[in-house]
């Protein structure tokens, strides 16, 4: 059975959770959307995924820039000050009394149209701005089995294209790589970038480690990742080699270990690729090592 790094534990308490719209708030049941959003119609928003470890949110700093840098790239006036954004995002978790393994999505979009279009200038209602809280832990079988990946005949775009850097709303190339995946018995996909090196995952980003050396991608097709950014830079910090460069599949099927990073499920091991196992078939020590540290900066980073 295939599984993904977003499978969660079931928690009967997200049945009751309240979410945020535009400072109102409304139970699971009752939070709509128009169908004339700018999300809906065009894919026009964009978003973060925050984790809310012991009582605080984990690297929020780095999410909120993350979020209004994409937010001006695409001239979008999320019309909330950082400041005003922050005390939405604990208002939410305080009305759904959460303090710890809670996972929050954080939605910007340009608002409801006047009538379905892509044009920007028909945008009527200002921002719509969303927070969903979840009681979310990352289901340890996962993690301790490490996921499967298909190579993808579909390529990250360059940035002339859609700037894979944008953590926006416009995501259908990597539901489809994901589809094909998923369609040839795998758990996720990797995804190639326009030269033909590797790129990322279709949701999170992917690292390999060859002799003790981690590498990840440039970067160029592939979000900037806030865990990705961490874990390079605990590489540095603990003197473990670490390097943003091109690669191709030839370096990942030789690799003695790879693993992915993402907000929700951290690090998780990668055990095979396109049907070649890797290293050990199973989480590697360095990968183990890097999600102890990891583990460490998240508390650090919360208080904890």
């Amino acid at each position: 059975m295939a599984r993904g790094t977003h499978e969660a534990l079931a928690d009967e308490r997200n049945a009751r959770v309240v979410v945020y719209i535009n400072g109102e708030f409304y139970p699971r049941d009752e939070a709509k959307i128009s169908v004339f959003d700018s999300g809906f119609l065009v894919g026009d928003g964009v978003w973060e995924g925050i984790r809310l470890h012991e009582g605080a949110f984990a690297f929020l700093d780095l999410h909120l820039d993350r979020l209004f840098e994409g937010a001006k790239a695409i001239d979008l006036d999320v019309r909330m000050s950082r400041e005003e954004v922050t005390a939405a995002l604990y208002e939410t978790v305080r009305r759904n009394d959460m303090h710890t393994g809670v996972h929050v999505r954080l939605m910007v979009t340009r608002g409801d149209k006047k009538t379905p279009s892509q044009d920007p200038r028909l945008a009527v209602s200002g921002p719509n701005v969303v927070i969903i809280a979840e009681h979310k832990l990352a289901n340890p079988e996962v993690k301790a089995a490490g996921v499967r990946l298909f190579t993808s005949t579909v390529r990250r775009p360059p940035p002339d294209t859609l700037d894979q850097r944008l953590n926006c709303h416009s995501k259908l190339h990597e539901v489809v790589a994901l589809i094909q995946a998923l369609k040839a018995g795998a758990d996720e996909a990797l995804m190639l970038d326009p030269t033909g090196a590797v790129a990322t995952c279709n949701a999170t980003n992917f690292f390999i480690v060859r002799r003790g050396e981690v590498w990840t991608s440039t970067g160029h097709y592939s979000l900037g990742g806030i865990t990705r950014r961490i874990v390079i830079e605990l590489c540095r910090a603990h003197d473990i080699p670490v390097y943003e460069k091109a690669f191709s599949l030839t370096d990942v099927y030789g690799a003695d270990e790879a693993f992915v990073t993402g907000t929700f499920g951290s690090l998780t091991p990668v055990v095979e690729v396109d049907g070649r196992e890797m290293g050990i078939g199973k989480r590697g020590p360095l990968t183990s090592r890097l999600s102890d540290l990891y583990a460490e900066a998240v508390a650090l980073a919360s208080g904890a």
